[in-house]
């Protein structure tokens, strides 16, 4: 069996955009937003805001990256939770119009990450996409989460899979 560049991408990065998205509606309900906009889980970590910023940056620029396309720009510049939303859109939108077929190929695209300091990192796509985009977009969004559940928001890991939906199974009828 083959599984798919989109496949092991697209969807997972929708997924938890979408979960992403739908804590800031908890977030929204239980505590103030100019709080929670600049908490952090410790002084030198980046605030919740960044984290929202860096896990939809790793989100379009990878998959575009991967598709040898241009990622849309999207300056950091929220500061409301109705902000961070509409970033969660916008980049759910970008990475769902990215087509299997624009994947294909993918895991032997070249992909360079040049860092301002010169440093950088030369993988394929495959490479790419399993050790760096998607640990660096799980790091940022699993970051978000500690930080809100930090902060007293009522999520928990059904929240993070919510995409699951109810589980499929049910115990055994007794004997």
């Amino acid at each position: 069996m083959t599984i798919s560049m989109h496949d092991v991408s697209v969807p997972v990065l929708v997924n938890t955009l979408t979960n992403m998205r739908n804590w800031l509606d908890k977030a929204d309900a239980a505590v103030a937003e100019d709080k929670l906009l600049g908490a952090r889980l410790i002084e030198d970590m980046r605030p919740l805001t960044a984290q929202y910023q860096m896990a939809s940056d790793s989100a379009k620029n990878g998959i575009a990256r991967l598709a040898g396309l241009g990622a849309p720009s999207m300056p950091d510049t929220e500061e409301t939770f109705a902000q961070l939303k509409e970033r969660c859109d916008k980049t759910i939108a970008f990475v769902q119009s990215v087509t299997a077929s624009q994947l294909d190929g993918a895991e032997t695209r070249e992909v360079i990450l040049k860092f301002p300091s010169g440093n950088g990192y030369r993988f394929d796509g495959l490479g790419y996409l399993t050790k760096f985009m998607l640990p660096n977009f799980f790091f940022h969004a699993t970051t978000a989460y500690a930080i809100l559940r930090a902060q007293g928001i009522a999520i928990g890991k059904p929240d993070f899979l919510a995409h699951m939906g109810q589980p499929n199974l049910t115990p055994a009828e007794p004997a």
